[in-house]
């Protein structure tokens, strides 16, 4: 079991270590078998999947050493595989969701996709949240880009691919949670996803 907010030395050190060989080593193994066939045709793209963009994570302390660790290091394999990619004219970037209602937050919850707003009652930020099909849908417009080399070695979100292609949430929506964290949510703004959706 994962422990939030604990100092390194009251965290329990097999847990956390267990979560940076879950959140690192897993991306590692998967590009050391990966990338020798991505690289096999010209125009290849790698994205690393995490929590939270490169500038975020930078000034943001991410609820524990171990996790913490985790979502920066898979920001830097990103920008690090772009080194080795360009020059077989392949792309490497990180990509991250915003507040993601995976299956898991959505039980957490309570609610399913088609009441999650019930679940602003309990946590109003959640008004911000974004399905698992719009980071697909980054991922799908990063693939068909033709020019997507532009994006190499860069740390993504969703949020801003959207701006930058034109796709939607499944709503029609485009959240940008991570500019809402900075401007609404940590300035104790009241939740409103006015300008961010």
């Amino acid at each position: 079991m994962f422990e939030w907010n604990k100092p390194v030395w009251e965290h329990d050190l097999e847990n956390g270590l267990r979560l940076l060989r879950l959140g690192i080593d897993t991306h590692l193994i998967t590009a050391h078998f990966a990338l020798p066939l991505l690289i096999a045709n010209p125009g290849g793209l790698l994205v690393e999947v995490t929590d939270g963009t490169a500038d975020y994570n930078a000034t943001h302390y991410r609820l524990s050493p171990f996790y913490d660790l985790a979502k920066t290091a898979v920001n830097r394999m990103g920008w690090a595989h772009a080194k080795d990619l360009g020059p077989h004219d392949a792309t490497s970037m990180s990509l991250t969701p915003g507040w993601l209602r995976s299956e898991m937050m959505l039980e957490a919850f309570g609610v399913r996709e088609d009441n999650w707003r019930d679940a602003i009652a309990t946590e109003p930020h959640f008004v911000i949240s974004e399905t698992p099909r719009f980071v697909g849908r980054a991922v799908a417009a990063l693939a068909a880009d033709p020019d997507r080399a532009r994006w190499n070695g860069q740390s993504l979100s969703s949020g801003g691919l959207a701006q930058a292609y034109g796709f939607t949430d499944l709503d029609g929506s485009q959240p940008d949670a991570w500019r809402y964290l900075v401007e609404v949510q940590e300035a104790a703004r009241p939740a409103d996803a006015t300008g961010y959706r």
